[in-house]
């Protein structure tokens, strides 16, 4: 189907861009909302997640909000690896799932660690990304 004013919806086949789907894997929206309202700035560093991890867990009451807080901080948990660990890059698998592949081939499915760090508080995100920074 061709509707002109939509223009060609049609994708071209090949390599998907990792610097646009790093840029839309950054956003968090949720997340860089709850932080700010807290006082912490997320600057996609170290340091931010350990002020991440220090923010009072108020969104384990509301079902969706941990939902989706915890898929955003996976995802800014794989934004901190990719922008500061050489050679990391994010990777999305067959099932739709975006992880962190560094260049040693290891892989971290970091929205399911993110999940697990709104839920429960552990591991720490600092934690995580302390381990995968010495791989």
């Amino acid at each position: 189907m061709n509707i002109p004013f939509l223009g060609n919806r049609r994708r071209k086949l090949g390599v998907p861009d990792p610097a646009g789907i790093a840029e839309l894997l950054a956003e968090c929206e949720l997340l860089r909302s709850q932080a700010s309202r807290a006082g912490v700035r997320l600057d996609d560093s170290a340091a931010s997640l350990e002020a991440l991890d220090q923010l009072v867990p108020l969104w384990r009451d509301d079902e969706e909000a941990l939902t989706w807080l915890g898929n955003d901080a996976g995802l800014y948990l794989g934004t901190v690896i990719v922008r500061t660990v050489p050679g990391a890059a994010w990777e999305i698998r067959p099932d739709g799932q975006p992880v962190v592949r560094l260049a040693s081939g290891r892989e971290f499915d970091v929205v399911d660690s993110g999940h697990e760090w709104a839920a429960n508080g552990v591991p720490e995100l600092s934690q995580l990304y302390a381990e995968v920074a010495e791989s």
